[in-house]
C-alpha cells in the first residue's frame, strides 16, 4: 500500500464531516456578519462536493483492492488444516478466498450487521482474530473500523440475524454476478461447506423448488438451506431488499464503507455482530 492510499484509508472517512464542518463554520460566520456571500460560494460549494465525491470513491476503490490482494498471514491456512485435516493447500486457499469475499460484504454493507454463512471460513477468520494486532491493522486498512466475530449461523427466528445473512447473500452474489433474487448458482462463500465436506456445516442450494421437503432454517446446520430462501419472505426480517443492501447498492455511493476511526466498533451492532468470541 503505497503512502497516498495509506493517507486515505487513515483520513478518507473523515472528508465528509471535514466538508459539512467548514460549510457550517462558513454559514455561521455569514450570519454573524464576519463574511459576505457572494458568487463564488457557489464555485467552492460545487468543487467541495466534487472533491468530497471523489475523495470517498478513492478511499473505496483502495480499501477494495486491499481486501482483494493484501496478503492474509501465511499460519492460517496451516491452523484451518489443523480444524480440518482432509483440506488440502488448494482447499485452504478457497477457504481464504470466501473470508475476503466475507470481508467485502462487510465493507459494503456500511457497517450494517453482516453474518457469517460458513462454518469453514468462520474458522479461518476465528484463527486470524486470535492474533489481535495483525487483524486489527488489517480491519484498520480493509473496512475502518474492528470487526467483531460473531459464529456461523443460517436462517432462522431472528430477524436480525436474518438480515445479516441477507446481506452476505447479496453482496457475495453481486461479486460474482449473480442475480441474488433467482441465483443460477451459489457464490463461493455459501458453497465452501458443502464443497470442502465440512462437519456441520451449512450445505445450500440455488434454489429448492425441486426438493419436497427441506429442514427448518435455523437447525443444527445439516439440512439443505436455499438461496432464493433470502428473498421470498419465509422468515422473518427485510426480504423484500435484502436487510437493506438491494437499496444501498442503487445509491450513489454505491456501499461505501469508508469510517475513519481505527479500532473502534462497528455501529448499529456491528458488521460481525456486538459480541465478541
Amino acid at each position: 500500500m503505497g503512502k497516498i492510499d495509506r493517507l486515505l484509508v487513515r483520513y478518507g472517512g473523515n472528508v465528509v464531516q471535514l466538508a459539512i464542518a467548514l460549510w457550517a463554520l462558513a454559514l455561521v460566520a455569514a450570519f454573524a456578519g464576519l463574511l459576505r456571500p457572494n458568487w463564488r460560494w457557489a464555485i467552492y460549494l460545487v468543487c467541495t462536493v466534487a472533491v468530497t465525491a471523489i475523495v470517498v470513491q478513492w478511499t473505496r476503490t483502495v480499501r477494495e483492492r486491499y481486501i482483494r490482494e493484501a496478503r492474509l498471514p501465511a499460519y492460517l491456512k496451516r491452523k484451518l488444516r489443523e480444524t480440518y485435516p482432509h483440506l488440502s493447500q488448494k482447499d485452504c486457499e478457497l477457504v481464504e478466498r470466501g473470508l475476503r469475499q466475507f470481508f467485502m460484504a462487510c465493507m459494503r454493507s456500511r457497517k450494517q450487521f453482516v453474518a457469517m454463512p460458513s462454518k469453514a471460513v468462520d474458522a479461518l477468520w476465528h484463527d486470524f482474530i486470535l492474533h489481535t494486532q495483525a487483524y486489527k491493522t488489517w480491519c484498520h486498512n480493509a473496512l475502518g473500523f474492528f470487526l467483531h466475530h460473531t459464529p456461523a449461523e443460517a436462517l432462522g427466528a431472528k430477524a436480525r440475524n436474518n438480515d445479516g445473512l441477507r446481506r452476505a447473500w447479496f453482496w457475495a452474489c453481486k461479486d460474482e454476478a449473480i442475480n441474488p433474487k433467482a441465483p443460477s448458482r451459489l457464490p463461493l462463500l455459501f458453497a465452501l461447506d458443502a464443497k470442502m465436506a465440512i462437519a456441520g456445516g451449512f450445505t445450500y442450494l440455488p434454489d429448492c423448488s425441486n426438493i419436497l421437503a427441506k429442514n427448518a432454517a435455523g437447525g443444527d446446520g445439516s439440512g439443505t438451506y436455499c438461496g432464493t430462501s433470502f428473498a421470498d419472505g419465509s422468515h422473518s426480517g427485510s426480504s423484500d431488499d435484502f436487510g437493506g443492501a438491494d437499496s444501498s447498492s442503487s445509491s450513489s455511493s454505491d456501499s461505501s464503507s469508508d469510517g475513519g476511526s481505527d479500532g473502534g466498533s462497528c455501529g448499529g451492532g456491528g458488521c460481525g455482530g456486538g459480541g465478541g468470541d
